[in-house]
């Protein structure tokens, strides 16, 4: 009879390597001596924020950047959790939006966000005697286009969680363990990632995407986006929610929420929710930079 062989779950497996893994981050971290922490409120820079306070205390400060480029609701949601942890959480104005280069709207858009913030943070550090900035990006981002990781090269800003190997799975994982309630919280970039490529960002635009967005979650949808094209609101929405948006009903409501944000006309994207879908129409030598 031959010996069977006893195999771990894939659950047991991933949450094995995510504690291995969270060693090597917690040393990082304790190496560093003190951090200041680009925080957005989403899992992985909440995440990083949270260990960084558990392992330095006082000495790691979380920087929230406040702008018409970020939902209230995530503001909101950013405050309250660092607030739960006693976490130290300093709230900065950044002026992406004045930058012509951000409102044109081009590929490298995410660019001049981040330089930006980093610009900012650096004079913050200046003023309270931080000298290390650290963000969230973890080990699965290094494999998408994401033009802010360029920033974080010129400013020298650290990335512990990909350093460490921890991907986005492992951080939800981690972040579940420790009984943090965002661990399941759908990704939610900036507001601006909503407006189609060539488009300028202004207020307006932000605002009329951050009130669709809400009214769609006050109809009871979860994991959503609202793509600005124009006059034209492209919904994506979950393909596990797709079901319910599917009736004469609900398809009534969100044709009039989307209007009464300002919409024209109003499409229900059939391939559902996939995060950063408007670089589906990017060049292939500019998504093969990826963040370079």
């Amino acid at each position: 009879m031959a010996a069977s062989t006893q195999t771990n779950p894939p659950e047991a497996e991933t949450t094995q390597s995510a504690v291995a893994r969270l060693s090597v981050l917690e040393a990082r971290l304790k190496q560093l001596g003190s951090l200041m922490v680009a925080y957005s409120g989403g899992v992985d820079s909440a995440f990083l924020a949270a260990t960084a306070h558990r392992v330095l205390g006082s000495k790691m400060l979380a920087v929230l950047a406040d702008s018409p480029s970020l939902a209230r609701r995530d503001m909101e949601q950013a405050c309250a959790f660092a607030k739960s942890l006693g976490m130290p959480l300093h709230i900065v104005a950044t002026d992406e939006l004045e930058r012509p280069e951000y409102q044109r709207n081009d590929a490298n858009r995410c660019f001049h966000c981040k330089d930006e913030l980093f610009v900012v943070m650096e004079a913050l550090g200046g003023k309270l005697g931080f000298t290390q900035i650290a963000y969230g990006m973890n080990a699965d981002d290094t494999r998408d286009y994401r033009p802010g990781q360029r920033a974080a090269e010129k400013h020298a800003v650290l990335a512990p969680l990909a350093d460490a190997g921890l991907t986005k799975l492992e951080v939800r994982t981690l972040a579940k363990a420790a009984g943090y309630s965002l661990w399941d919280r759908p990704a939610a970039p900036c507001l601006s990632s909503r407006v189609e490529y060539g488009r300028p960002v202004t207020r307006e635009v932000l605002a009329q995407v951050e009130q669709a967005e809400e009214s769609l979650r006050q109809l009871g949808f979860r994991e959503l986006r609202v793509r600005h094209h124009g006059e034209l609101a492209r919904v994506e929405i979950a393909r596990t929610e797709l079901p319910r948006a599917l009736s004469m009903e609900m398809l009534d409501a969100i044709t009039a929420a989307l209007k009464q944000a300002g919409f024209q006309y109003v499409t229900l994207d059939c391939s559902g929710f996939r995060s950063g879908s408007l670089n589906a129409i990017l060049p292939v030598e500019v998504l093969a930079r990826r963040g370079a």
